[in-house]
């Protein structure tokens, strides 16, 4: 899971949120499923994983979202916390066009085609 060298990374809470972003990029980046918790041991794991590399956090607008957040506020400061419109509450169920001006809006590459 964590093996690949990209210098971006997006963290998520689960695979169905990873799929939905892995079509609308259109660059290398890692995207790393939190499966909506984190243990202290697999948050240990992560920063060391992740120093020196350009971290963001796209997960749901809701509770568990928004717990998961702020703890990855409180052990990953640097990090940049993209943030989905709450009307479409989870990331899987956002439609491509929103997950993609999200992500350009982080100056993440996106395909053209879910920019219209």
């Amino acid at each position: 899971m964590l093996s690949t060298d990209t210098e971006k990374v997006i963290i998520v809470e689960g695979k169905s949120d990873k799929k939905k972003i892995e079509t609308v990029i259109n660059e290398p980046i890692e995207i790393i499923c939190t499966n909506g918790t984190i243990s202290i041991s697999k948050l240990d794991e992560l920063i060391d994983h992740l120093f020196n590399k350009e971290v963001y956090i796209l997960v749901d607008a809701d509770n568990a979202g928004e717990k998961l957040r702020k703890q990855f506020k409180r052990e990953f400061p640097e990090a940049r916390h993209l943030f989905i419109d709450k009307t479409y509450r989870e990331v899987a169920t956002a439609p491509e066009q929103h997950i993609a001006t999200v992500l350009l809006s982080a100056d993440i590459d996106v395909h053209a085609e879910y920019l219209f």
